[in-house]
């Protein structure tokens, strides 16, 4: 999940500080993650294609797209490597929250210009780890249509690698962006080839910001489109649903 992570005035600003920050939690997040890897393959028809593209060392801005709320638990048990990812503020209260705080989660406030989200995403990447986000910052049909300048400011700032991933099967063509696909379903998770973008020092205008997410936004809907080809397994579309915090 990620909101509108920077605004323009942010973009003529230093670059975030990260030195004062408490690293991100992540040890409990790998006992969770090798017992829900295999309850997924279990649950669907699951296949993971070029996994090989993965990279197993170093900074990676993960980029899927976003069908259902299956998504963020799914990628976070099957993918190679450990994940923190944003999500949206509301859900991190009570008891959820505070387990998805102790695995390293990041919560969004999508209502404001949240500073702090931004300080610990790029935090996670100078560190080296594996930062989630969502472009095109909503569950919705997954073709990347929209793309929102976020992942564009964080690979700029950080020069961290992008991973394109093309999820299908999170929803099925008839389903609610709400619920997960019934058990049995087939469900494909598609790497891409890994880019990089140019780290680009301050100031930045927003419009090379925007510039930098347009070119995002090809490389991720012509991933999508391959993926699709490749597989025969079709987005669901978007039967005029909306993710109902959009």
């Amino acid at each position: 999940m990620t909101a509108e992570l920077t605004g323009q005035r942010e973009l003529h600003r230093e670059p975030p500080r990260t030195d004062d920050l408490r690293p991100l939690p992540y040890r409990l997040a790998l006992p969770v993650r090798r017992l829900a890897r295999p309850y997924f393959f279990r649950k669907y028809r699951l296949t993971i294609h070029h996994e090989d593209r993965f990279p197993l060392t170093g900074p990676l801005l993960m980029t899927p797209n976003h069908l259902s709320l299956l998504d963020a638990p799914l990628l976070g048990a099957v993918a190679p490597r450990m994940l923190h990812q944003l999500g949206k503020i509301e859900v991190f209260g009570g008891l959820q929250g505070k387990f998805l705080h102790r695995i390293g989660q990041i919560p969004v406030d999508r209502s404001a210009y949240d500073t702090l989200a931004i300080r610990k995403s790029i935090q996670v990447l100078r560190d080296g780890r594996v930062l989630n986000i969502y472009p095109e910052g909503t569950r919705g049909p997954g073709d990347f249509s929209r793309i929102r300048v976020g992942v564009a400011y964080l690979a700029m700032v950080t020069g961290a690698p992008i991973l394109p991933v093309a999820l299908m099967g999170t929803r099925l063509p008839d389903g609610s962006v709400e619920r997960h696909p019934p058990s049995g379903s087939r469900v494909d998770v598609v790497y891409g080839e890994p880019f990089s973008i140019e780290r680009v020092p301050f100031p930045r205008r927003h419009s090379d910001v925007q510039a930098v997410a347009d070119h995002i936004g090809d490389v991720l809907r012509a991933h999508v489109k391959a993926a699709v080809e490749e597989t025969g397994h079709p987005l669901p579309g978007w039967r005029d649903q909306k993710d109902p915090d959009d």
